[in-house]
C-alpha cells in the first residue's frame, strides 16, 4: 500500500491508462541505455528487460490503485539484488542501472507531458513520484542482496562448523573426508595449523581473518589458525580481553592433539602450575606438559624416586630436595650450586654428603639421576597446583 505522504498518491489516477501505453517503448529505451553503459548485462537481456518492465508496470499500478497491497514474495527487484550477490558482484552496477533508468524515464515523462499538454505542476508531481518509485526499487534490491549475503554466510558457517568437527573429532576423520569438507567450506587446506584454546569471555572477537576457523559456541571455545606464524602475538592483538593458549603447529590431521595441548596449558594456568598470563604458548611449556601429561604417574614417580627423603622433617626435605635439584641440573661443583642456592659452598658439601647417604649409588648413575631430576620437577610442579 502506498503511504499517505507518498508522491505517487498525488498523480491523478486517470493518467494511469495513458502511462501504461508508454511502458513498452520506455522499457526498450532504458535497456538500450543500460546496455551501452553496463555491457556485462547484455547476456542477461531477458532478465533485465523483465525487471525494467515490472518496474514501470508497478509504477503505473501504484498510481492507478494506491491502496493495493504489493506481494512482498513476488518481487523481481529483490531477486535482482540477490542475483548480483550470487554473480559475485557488488550493488554498484545495479544501482547505476537504476540511475540510468530514472534518467531515461524522466525524458519520456517530459515528452509525455508535452504531448498531453500537462501543467508544469502535474509534470513536477510525476517527477517526484518517479523518484520515490526508484528509491523503493533500490531498497528492495538492497534487501535482496543482503538476504542472499546472509544466507550464503549462514551456509558457509555451517560448512565450516562441519569442517571443524571433522578436524578435531574423535575418532579422527579420513583425509579425503576432510579435503572434501574443506573444499565445500571454501577453506584452502594448509600444510600446518595451530589450535588456540580460549576461556569463555564477553570481550569482542570480530577482527579475525576470514581463514581462521572459529567455534565460540563450544563450552570451551577455540580457533584453528592455518599456516601459523607468531600466533601468540597475533592473538594478543586480535583478541584483547581474552585468555588464550596456543597449541603447537601440526599437520591438519593432528589438529585435535594441538587443541588438547592448548586446553591443558589453560587448565594448568588456572591451577597455578603455569604463569597467569593472557596468552600462553605451548611451545614455552613443553617440559611441564610432558612431566604432567599424566598427573597420577607423575605423583607416583615423585613419591617413589624421592622416598629416601620421606623420613625427614618437612624442613629437612625442603632443603635437601632443593639442593638435589640444583646439583643434578647444574652439573657443577659446590661453588656453582652454592651460588644458585645463595648459601656457603661448605653448606652444599654437607647437604650433598647427606644426599649421598640417603640415595647411595643413585646419585651417580645416569639413569637414576635423570629419574631423580624428572621426579623433582614433577614434585615442584604439582606443589604449585
Amino acid at each position: 500500500m502506498t503511504q499517505p505522504g507518498d508522491p505517487r498518491r498525488s498523480v491523478p489516477r486517470e493518467l494511469a491508462p495513458l502511462l501504461r501505453m508508454e511502458v513498452p517503448p520506455v522499457a526498450v529505451s532504458i535497456f538500450e541505455a543500460i546496455e551501452e553503459s553496463i555491457p556485462e548485462y547484455t547476456p542477461f537481456r531477458e532478465n533485465v528487460v523483465d525487471g525494467i518492465r515490472q518496474a514501470l508496470v508497478k509504477f503505473v499500478d501504484r498510481i492507478a490503485s494506491p491502496e493495493s497491497e504489493p506481494d512482498p514474495h513476488d518481487d523481481i527487484h529483490r531477486k535482482l539484488g540477490a542475483w548480483e550477490f550470487q554473480s559475485g558482484r557488488s550493488l554498484d552496477s545495479l544501482q547505476a542501472a537504476y540511475r540510468i533508468g530514472a534518467r531515461i524515464a524522466w525524458r519520456h515523462i517530459c515528452a509525455f507531458a508535452e504531448r498531453r499538454e500537462l501543467t508544469l505542476r502535474l509534470m513536477s508531481v510525476l517527477g517526484e513520484a518517479m523518484i520515490a518509485h526508484v528509491d523503493e526499487l533500490v531498497s528492495l534490491s538492497v534487501e535482496g542482496y543482503a538476504a542472499a549475503q546472509a544466507s550464503a554466510a549462514g551456509t558457509l558457517e555451517r560448512k565450516r562448523r562441519k569442517l571443524l568437527e571433522l578436524l578435531v573429532g574423535d575418532p579422527a576423520a579420513g583425509r579425503q573426508a576432510v579435503l572434501e569438507a574443506a573444499g565445500a567450506a571454501a577453506w584452502p587446506m594448509p600444510d600446518r595449523l595451530a589450535a588456540v584454546a580460549l576461556e569463555p569471555s564477553a570481550a569482542p572477537a570480530d577482527d579475525l581473518p576470514g581463514d581462521v576457523l572459529v567455534d565460540f559456541e563450544d563450552t570451551a571455545p577455540y580457533l584453528l589458525v592455518p599456516n601459523p606464524v607468531a600466533v601468540a602475538r597475533w592473538v594478543r592483538r586480535a583478541l584483547p580481553g581474552w585468555r588464550a593458549a596456543v597449541g603447537p603447529p601440526v599437520p591438519p590431521e593432528q589438529a585435535r592433539a594441538s587443541l588438547a595441548c592448548a586446553r591443558r596449558v589453560l587448565a594448568l594456568s588456572r591451577q597455578g602450575v603455569l604463569p597467569d598470563r593472557p596468552v600462553l604458548d605451548c611451545a614455552d611449556h613443553l617440559v611441564e606438559l610432558t612431566v604432567l601429561a599424566d598427573e597420577f604417574l607423575a605423583r607416583q614417580l615423585a613419591e617413589r624416586a624421592l622416598a629416601p627423603l620421606a623420613p625427614l622433617t618437612e624442613r629437612q626435605r625442603t632443603k635437601l630436595a632443593e639442593t638435589l635439584l640444583v646439583w643434578l641440573s647444574a652439573r657443577g661443583g659446590a661453588p656453582e650450586v652454592a651460588a644458585r642456592l645463595q648459601v656457603h659452598p661448605q653448606t652444599v658439601r654437607y647437604r650433598v654428603n647427606q644426599l649421598d647417604e640417603l640415595f647411595g649409588d643413585r646419585m651417580h648413575d645416569a639413569e637414576h639421576r635423570f629419574a631423580l631430576e624428572l621426579a623433582l620437577r614433577a614434585h615442584y610442579l604439582l606443589l604449585r597446583g
